[in-house]
C-alpha cells in the first residue's frame, strides 16, 4: 500500500504476553504500507517487550501523568491510533487526539456469559487475528508469519547456565494470578519425573518457589527465577529444546521463537483466544468438564471454591510422557 508520510500510533499498555500478541500488526502495517512513521505507546516496565522491535520508529510510554502524555502526543500530529487496549485510558488518549482512530473489540459480553454461565459465544478466532481485523481498513492483511520477538542483545549461553544445562527444556513456573499456576507440590511432581534437565524461568516472585522445587526434584532441575531479565529468559526461552509454561507471557514468547510448547492451563481457557499462536508443536493440557471453570478472564490469587480442582487433578503424566518419548 502506498500512502506515503502515513503516521500511525499503537496503543497497548500491558502486559508482556498481550504485547508480544500485537507483534503482527506492527510488522504487517510496517512492511505493508509504504513510508510509514509506526509509533507504540505502552507502559515503561513494558519497554523491554519492545526496544528491540524494528518495525517501531518511535516508543512513548505512559508513567504517571495522562495529561503529559497526551500533551506529547499530541506533538506528533499523528493520523490514525489503532487501539489494541480500549479502555477508558485509551478512550480519553483517542478523544484527546481527535484523529482517526480504530479500536479492537475485546468481546467483553461474551467472556462475561462464558466466565458467570459457562455460555461460550466467542468466535473461534485467535486474539491476534482480531488484533489483525483492526487495521483491515488500512488494507492491511496478515502475512502468516506469526509473533515476533525480538532481541535487544547478544548473550551467552555458557555464561548463563551451568555446563550441564546448555541442552535443556524450559519450565516457565511463574504467571501473574495463583489461580494460573501449578501448586509448587505438583510442579515438583512434573519436574522429578522428567529425565532431560530442567531450566526453571519466572521472575524474582517466583524465586523461593523455584528454590524448592529444584531442591525437591533434583539435580537435574536449574533455578534461574529471578536471575534473570526479561530479555535473558526470552533468550533461554529460544534455546530451550522445548518449553512447558502456565498461560502467561513467555509462552507468547516461546510461541515468537517456534518453539515446542506444552502449557498447562488453571482457571482460563484456549477459548478466550490466547492460546499460542501459529506454533508448529503446540500441546495443550486441561481439566475440561469443571463446571467452575473458567471461573475468570484473567486469574484470581486464589481458588474461589477453594478445590482448585483445575490443577489440582490436571494430568501431568501426559505432559511427562510427552517431554520423556
Amino acid at each position: 500500500m502506498k500512502n506515503k508520510n502515513l503516521k500511525i500510533l499503537i496503543i497497548r499498555f500491558s502486559s508482556i504476553g498481550d504485547i508480544v500478541l500485537t507483534s503482527p500488526v506492527v510488522r504487517c502495517l510496517k512492511e505493508q504500507i509504504e513510508g510509514l512513521e509506526l509509533h507504540y505507546l505502552s507502559k515503561r516496565s513494558f519497554e523491554p517487550v519492545l526496544a528491540g522491535n524494528p518495525h517501531i520508529d518511535k516508543l512513548h510510554f505512559f508513567e504517571n501523568s495522562l495529561s503529559e502524555c497526551i500533551s506529547d502526543l499530541k506533538k506528533e500530529k499523528f493520523d490514525h491510533v489503532i487501539d489494541l487496549h480500549h479502555n477508558l485510558r485509551t478512550l480519553l488518549i483517542k478523544t484527546s487526539l481527535g484523529v482517526n482512530s480504530r479500536s479492537f473489540d475485546k468481546l467483553n459480553w461474551q467472556k462475561w456469559l462464558l466466565v458467570n454461565f459457562k455460555k461460550n459465544l466467542l468466535p473461534p478466532v485467535h486474539i491476534v487475528d482480531r488484533y489483525l481485523q483492526t487495521v483491515e481498513f488500512l488494507g492491511v492483511k496478515n502475512d502468516g508469519k506469526g509473533l515476533d520477538y525480538f532481541l535487544k542483545n547478544e548473550y551467552d549461553l555458557k555464561s548463563m547456565l551451568p555446563q550441564s544445562h546448555l541442552n535443556y527444556i524450559s519450565v516457565v513456573i511463574g504467571a501473574q494470578h495463583g489461580t494460573k499456576r501449578l501448586p509448587v507440590e505438583r510442579l515438583i511432581e512434573l519436574c522429578s519425573k522428567i529425565v532431560h534437565p530442567l531450566v526453571l524461568l519466572g521472575g524474582p516472585e517466583d524465586a523461593e518457589r523455584g528454590e524448592k522445587i529444584s531442591q525437591a526434584a533434583g539435580k537435574h532441575v536449574f533455578n534461574a527465577c529471578g536471575k534473570f531479565k526479561l530479555d535473558q529468559s526470552a533468550f533461554l526461552i529460544k534455546m530451550s529444546d522445548k518449553v512447558i509454561s502456565h498461560d502467561t507471557g513467555l509462552m507468547h514468547i516461546a510461541a515468537a521463537f517456534n518453539k515446542p510448547i506444552l502449557s498447562v492451563w488453571g482457571n482460563t481457557v484456549p477459548e478466550f483466544g490466547m492460546y499460542p499462536y501459529k506454533a508448529d508443536r503446540s500441546y495443550i493440557y486441561e481439566v475440561k468438564g469443571l463446571n467452575c471453570r473458567p471461573c475468570s478472564k484473567i486469574g484470581h490469587d486464589t481458588c474461589p471454591k477453594g478445590h482448585f480442582k483445575c490443577m489440582n487433578t490436571i494430568n501431568l503424566n501426559e505432559v511427562i510422557d510427552q517431554v520423556n518419548g
